[in-house]
């Protein structure tokens, strides 16, 4: 295994990374209003200009952007075969083919498009990114990380390294598992991905003092806008073991030996005390309390969560669930508040700060404008 090109780097600061791996996300920019409409009329053009080879370039990534993938590659092929087409028109064309067909789905065609591309002499580098894409999409993650590695992106290069993790983890490969996750943190210190999969691993084992030190490590390299991914994913993993123990047909296997609720209640509880004072830290403390049935204690953190940010939503809406009992409800209106109070815990918590995009689900990598780490918890609702 070639270990020897993740060595060690100098660390460089988030915003840094973020704008260096946006070259990275590989898909193109949702489409603006009325492409259509651009489609048809650029359509009209190219018909009284067949020679115009750059609306045909321009023509085929419209309709690859709507979808249209067989007339993007219609477009292309007729380029392709053009008697006497310049070598470096024939070059893009190429190149645009491969990311229509990577873009369909059909990755070994795409391989072949670009490696054509490059015998061409289309940018050895753009041939690179995509390369190190199809690895990724093709699930060879190894194969990806080094690739992004080649190319200096540090953070989709730990990513991948994750993923080749979670695979060892799966076949029951530990120490490869755990060396890859090294490997990925020290590629990219703020690999939010790396540390929340440490921080599972740790719970797995009931390792409460590995939990303890990697939350903590965790704390300190994450950037602090993405640091409640670690709790979240964190809870998560408890809900997934929660359920799993409840299912006839779940697998419980996996979640035999993590700790207790309260195990990781007690590990991660004082880190988070010790951390400067921040609305979600102190959101997913109340959290954790609330799964041990702390409600006291949970109500105080809910609390200090309102001074830092009174208009926080779910934490006011945490709260009223917790002083219902507190209070005499007619039927009718008992009935109207559940079915309100559910409809507010469906709304979808993370958005994307780069693009908008809203998901109930943590994501590393957008799946609309596909920006890394652009993950974002949705504190209110003009969010």
């Amino acid at each position: 295994m070639a270990w020897k090109l993740f060595g060690r780097r100098k660390p460089t600061g988030f915003e840094q990374n973020q704008k260096a791996v946006r070259e990275a996300g590989g898909g193109e920019a949702p489409p603006v209003q009325d492409t259509r409409a651009a489609i048809e009329e650029l359509s009209q053009v190219v018909k009284n200009d067949p020679e115009a080879v750059e609306i045909y370039l321009a023509l085929g990534s419209l309709y690859r952007s709507q979808g249209e993938i067989e007339r993007a590659i219609q477009i292309r092929n007729s380029l392709i075969v053009r008697p006497g087409l310049d070598r470096e028109f024939k070059a893009r064309a190429l190149f645009e083919l491969g990311r229509d067909f990577r873009r369909g789905g059909f990755l070994d065609r795409a391989e072949k498009a670009f490696q054509d591309a490059r015998s061409h002499g289309q940018d050895p580098t753009t041939i690179h990114h995509e390369m190190a894409r199809l690895a990724a999409e093709r699930g060879a993650y190894e194969k990806a990380a080094e690739s992004y590695g080649q190319l200096d992106l540090p953070l989709p290069q730990a990513h991948y390294l994750v993923r080749l993790a979670m695979d060892y983890f799966e076949e029951g490969n530990g120490s490869q598992a755990h060396r890859a996750l090294r490997h990925a943190i020290r590629a990219y210190p703020g690999a939010v991905e790396a540390w929340l999969e440490q921080l599972i691993q740790a719970y797995k084992t009931c390792s409460e003092r590995r939990l303890t030190d990697t939350l903590r490590d965790a704390l300190d390299h994450v950037a602090v806008e993405l640091r409640f991914v670690l709790l979240e994913g964190l809870l998560q993993a408890l809900t997934k073991a929660e359920k799993e123990r409840q299912d006839d047909n779940g697998d419980d296997r996996v979640w035999v030996k993590a700790c207790s609720d309260e195990a990781v209640v007690k590990a991660i509880l004082p880190v988070i005390e010790a951390q400067e004072a921040d609305v979600l830290l102190y959101y997913y403390g109340a959290s954790f309390l609330l799964r041990v049935g702390d409600e006291e204690n949970a109500k105080t953190w809910l609390e200090k969560t309102l001074v830092l940010q009174p208009d926080f939503w779910l934490a006011r809406l945490e709260l009223f669930e917790l002083s219902r009992s507190d209070q005499t409800l007619t039927p009718f209106f008992k009935e109207q508040l559940d079915f309100f109070m559910g409809r507010a815990h469906k709304v979808r918590r993370f958005f994307c700060r780069r693009c908008g995009l809203k998901r109930d689900q943590l994501f590393f990598h957008c799946p609309r404008c596909h920006s890394w780490h652009s993950i974002a918890f949705r504190t209110d609702f003009s969010q």
